[in-house]
């Protein structure tokens, strides 16, 4: 069934034309499992002239795959997604050792990817072009009429982060596809392993050659290479807030869509159900031991309210299983050394500076224990940055205006959630949040895929969810229609 693995001993291929290559200096790069340390593959380190092959060959195929029906570009989604079903366990188990997710979320996020395609599919079937009439505008004409349709913008660049490398691979992937576009994915190096099995998928369910290639390697060494390239006509980056700044920066006039960092906010209102506040706080802080953009990140509450909340999280946070991600726990391994080393340093910060302990605060090699901090103040750098990790502070509030205050003050504009029973508090903070969603009763989260996800501030630009992220990756191209006694 998988075509990626071109060698023996582990050693994976990028998918070019629709064939499985190598590396043109021929090296590699290993990637290690977080979950015990073994070796999972190597992956080809392509260099310079192996993208300008890639974007090549991507742009000469764009004209074919323009012109192919949106209902045969809709077959091959729908195909995809039956493979990805049949192949769930399989591709969840990849997922699993390689960026050690737990095995329950690793098949979710193989079957939420296939719905994806689905769902793309039929939005893209559903979008027409319209005519307009140009006497509708003042001093127009009733003889002229423009005809309006979609078309693709060309080829576009897709770099996928590490945490979710099948899911939000497609979700750049599908809409560029279905629009017309050709596709150069740049997967996150650990991740990478499990992002080849999804472009193998898509090259089973009869991906015209070409119309997707895939680049793995080092950023540092043919990131800034990839962004800047001549051949790229749009650009759909998920990852860090720097990186996502330097991308910015060199990209110029190639028009962007970024999903970046969050410091998202769980307000809770005194009136609100304090357990059922607390279960969701502990869901979307903890899952996949908070690395996640939209994990809860902070929570904002008055005295009184925390008093009743601590003792409640405390609870959940104990009982939630920490450990092998094959035995489906849901603290496990953080991504590398790095992010385990940055998460206890925000940690050892707090507590210098005060804050109180309830639970966790230690680590295990990249096993970061979950963590709940109380007493967090402003003057902490974990009430500001964002850990990427099992770790949530609790800070104390006044009222209601400094909570929004505080929110706001964050560079991140990402998600925040409001607990409360009263809809007028839910609507009356709701409006004053600076961010790009707000919860009303629940965690912060992506999806479901077709609503709006979109970060402000330092969290991003553009708007995802399928049909917003067709409209960003086709323009609309206007043929005006003269109709005068010249025409026949």
């Amino acid at each position: 069934m998988f075509q990626n693995l071109c060698g023996k001993d582990k050693t994976y291929c990028n998918l070019y034309d629709g064939g499985w290559v190598s590396a043109s200096s021929n090296a590699y790069t290993d990637i290690f499992s977080p979950v015990d340390g073994s070796l999972m593959g190597k992956v080809p380190a392509m260099t310079r002239d192996d993208v300008d092959r890639a974007v090549r060959n991507a742009k000469e195929n764009l004209p074919i795959w323009a012109e192919t029906p949106i209902h045969e570009r809709a077959r091959v989604f729908y195909q995809a997604a039956e493979l990805l079903e049949a192949h769930a366990t399989e591709i969840a188990q990849i997922l699993t050792m390689e960026i050690a997710k737990d095995e329950k979320s690793s098949v979710y996020e193989v079957k939420r990817t296939a719905d994806f395609l689905r769902y793309t599919a039929d939005v893209g079937k559903s979008i027409a072009g319209e005519a307009i009439s140009g006497d509708n505008f003042p001093g127009g004409s009733k003889h002229k009429i423009s005809y309006v349709n979609r078309v693709p913008l060309g080829t576009v660049l897709a770099i996928s982060p590490f945490n979710y490398p099948i899911n939000l691979s497609i979700s750049k992937l599908a809409p560029a596809l279905i629009g017309g576009n050709t596709v150069l994915l740049k997967p996150a190096t650990q991740g990478a392993i499990s992002a080849l099995y999804l472009a193998s998928i898509m090259q089973e369910a009869g991906l015209p050659r070409g119309v997707l290639n895939t680049i793995t390697g080092r950023g540092s060494e043919i990131g800034d290479y990839i962004v800047t390239h001549p051949g790229i006509d749009f650009i759909n980056f998920t990852g860090s807030t720097e990186v996502g700044r330097h991308i910015a920066k060199l990209a110029a006039m190639v028009p962007l869509m970024l999903e970046l960092g969050g410091k998202d906010a769980a307000i809770v209102l005194p009136d609100a159900d304090m357990d059922f506040a607390a279960d969701n706080i502990i869901s979307g802080a903890y899952a996949y031991a908070g690395q996640r953009c939209t994990a809860v990140k902070r929570i904002l509450a008055q005295d009184d309210v925390a008093d009743q909340l601590v003792p409640r999280l405390l609870a959940r946070v104990t009982n939630l299983k920490v450990g092998d991600p094959r035995d489906n726990a849901v603290i496990v391994p953080l991504i590398n050394t790095h992010a385990a080393d940055f998460v206890m340093s925000l940690i050892d910060d707090a507590i210098a500076k005060g804050a109180k302990v309830i639970a966790g605060g230690k680590r295990n090699g990249n096993l970061v224990e979950p963590t709940l901090i109380d007493h967090v103040t402003t003057e902490m750098r974990l009430a500001w940055e964002e850990p990427f990790g099992p770790v949530l502070p609790i800070l104390r509030v006044k009222d209601t205006q400094e909570a929004i205050d505080i929110a706001n003050q964050s560079e991140y504009g990402l998600q925040s959630s409001v607990f409360t029973n009263n809809l007028h508090d839910a609507f009356f903070i709701a409006n004053q949040l600076e961010v790009g969603t707000v919860q009303i009763n629940n965690k912060t989260e992506r999806g479901p895929d077709h609503f709006p996800f979109l970060g402000i501030k330092a969290s991003g630009m553009g708007t995802q969810g399928v049909k917003y992220a067709i409209e960003a990756m086709t323009r609309p191209k206007a043929v005006v229609f003269n109709l005068d006694d010249h025409t026949h």
